[in-house]
């Protein structure tokens, strides 16, 4: 039997008893380092100040407290947790919604109350010998070192085949962040021909989606979901991949078998609703959004665009005859909670007061137009760029309370900024005929590709010309400024020079007023640091 008297031990649970006995176990294991927290919040605040071996962590604390599945989502995004340490899940709850939620985030291992010692014990020892064998590659995994997992997994490997299937695992998801997409593929393929696994089949689609096979991704998908109907991310990947092939109703139905397996994911909740909202499916966006704002309270991914979401769906549920009395109560309470918390973010502060305006237009116009005319001035003071979809809804909702111009002005703003996008034209072009708007992109768009051509082969004094002359057309759009300041950057042999730089830093200070949402945000980031190292 192992010995724990060096081993620290964390027990998060909201019954003191049950952390009495837990801690009385451990102690009989030889544990002399146990620390105990009555809620979620307390367990994390003490684990960002001391790294634990063992964490033992009730799922559900009640209304109004973080849950199990919540806080190991903040230990793995906040990196409070090593991969070495051991995060067990407990509760007495055995639901298929709670266990498929908490399983998702794949704690090392999932424990039912009651149990006993022996039991406790026999658990824990499987877990810290499985852990010494891959200790290698999980302080490679800490320090960030896809290399160095790649050597530490072929030397496992050989020492014991049983940990071989694992290894495969760490090696392709090395292989993925050192970017050998073709070796990954490759292996990805090997391993599914030799035994099929959700994780594989999940990796191989990811992968097949991101080279641009979407039709090769979605066959991955649908034959995995065939051979592993309970693995809810799989479903996920599959709504992704049909998404982008334009199948979206499908995708929403999709999504929806995904939930129904595993409801409490707040992410998967609000990607429903914004389907089933394009689809204008406001019942069961509503649903969705009502859902994701609900779980949402206490996680890491609560997100106010599921409030807008929800809002927007309730009024566009009741149309043109004007809301009931149920509907406006949610909508004032769902709009009036990121008023409050998103204060200082004039973005939201805008969208917000629009979607009042917009809720309150049939049954108090003169509200309406009052609040209209104070999103008006926000618009108008506005630095930051409004997200693309954000902005074209709220473009929508100027027409609709009679702001044309305004909405038409918006417009304009979102083709210069988005304009090299097709999708967003596309949308732009539903929303107004306006030759003028529609046409204000092309030449940049055009110049952009160009630019982007002469980047491909080497021709990078070329490429900055033709990406200079599309942001005289476009100056805000930001895609463009992202492709001259990276073909200022990347000129080899040679840094940047002075007028380079400076030209690099006005653009960077430009596009820094994208929305940190913006899929762009992160090569944004990268630029940045290339350039001026922070």
């Amino acid at each position: 039997m192992l010995v724990y008297t060096k081993t620290s031990f964390l027990i998060a649970d909201d019954f003191s008893d049950f952390r009495s006995s837990v801690r009385s176990m451990l102690r009989e294991l030889g544990a002399m380092i146990v620390d105990t927290a009555d809620t979620g919040e307390q367990a994390l605040a003490m684990c960002a100040l001391k790294r634990y071996d063992v964490i033992l962590h009730d799922f559900n604390f009640g209304d109004g407290k973080k849950n199990g599945q919540q806080v190991l989502e903040d230990l793995m995004v906040d990196k409070l947790t090593s991969h070495e340490s051991i995060f067990i899940m407990v509760t007495a709850e055995n639901s298929q919604a709670m266990v498929m939620s908490a399983l998702e985030w794949e704690p090392d291992a999932y424990l039912t109350k009651p149990f006993n010692r022996a039991g406790l014990a026999q658990r824990l020892e499987k877990l810290v010998q499985r852990k010494t064998l891959l200790k290698p590659i999980l302080q490679a995994l800490d320090r960030n070192k896809p290399a160095e997992v790649l050597a530490a997994c072929a030397s496992l490997a050989k020492k014991d085949e049983r940990y071989a299937p694992l290894c495969l695992r760490y090696k392709a998801y090395a292989l993925r962040d050192l970017n050998q997409l073709d070796e990954l593929e490759s292996l990805l393929k090997t391993i599914l021909a030799d035994r099929a696994t959700p994780w594989a089949y999940a990796a191989l689609g990811t992968l097949l989606l991101k080279t641009g096979k979407a039709s090769e991704a979605q066959t991955v998908y649908e034959r995995a979901i065939v051979a592993f109907p309970m693995i809810p991310t799989l479903y996920d990947g599959l709504a992704d991949v049909l998404v982008v092939r334009g199948e979206v109703k499908r995708a929403q139905s999709v999504l929806e078998a995904a939930v129904r397996l595993s409801p409490l994911a707040v992410r998967r909740q609000r990607l429903l609703g914004k389907l089933a909202l394009g689809n204008d499916d406001f019942e069961s966006a509503s649903k969705a959004y009502r859902h994701a704002v609900s779980q949402g309270k206490y996680s890491r991914f609560k997100d106010p665009e599921s409030n807008l979401g929800l809002a927007h769906a309730l009024i566009s549920k009741n149309g043109d005859n004007g809301l009931d009395a149920r509907s406006r109560v949610e909508i004032n309470q769902t709009l009036g909670d990121v008023t409050k918390e998103y204060a200082n973010d004039q973005g939201l502060q805008l969208r917000t007061g629009l979607m009042k305006a917009t809720s309150l237009k049939h049954s108090d116009p003169e509200a309406a137009a009052k609040l209209t005319a104070q999103s008006l001035a926000l618009l108008q003071s506005m630095d930051n760029f409004l997200g693309s979809d954000a902005a074209l809804l709220v473009a929508t909702q100027l027409q609709q309370l009679g702001q044309e111009e305004a909405g038409a002005g918006l417009l304009k703003s979102c083709v210069e900024i988005y304009g090299d996008d097709p999708a967003i034209m596309q949308s732009i072009a539903l929303l107004t005929d306006d030759p003028v708007i529609l046409g204000a992109g092309k030449a940049a768009a055009d110049l952009n590709l160009q630019g982007v051509r002469s980047y491909k082969a080497g021709n990078l004094a070329e490429a900055q010309g033709f990406f200079r002359s599309a942001l005289a057309l476009q100056s805000k759009n930001i895609s463009i400024a992202l492709n001259l300041v990276q073909a200022l950057l990347y000129v080899k042999g040679a840094p940047p020079s002075a007028a380079g730089l400076e030209e690099c830093r006005v653009c960077l200070e430009m596009i820094g007023l994208m929305p940190d949402t913006d899929p762009r945000f992160e090569r944004y980031k990268k630029l940045q640091v290339r350039a001026f190292g922070a």
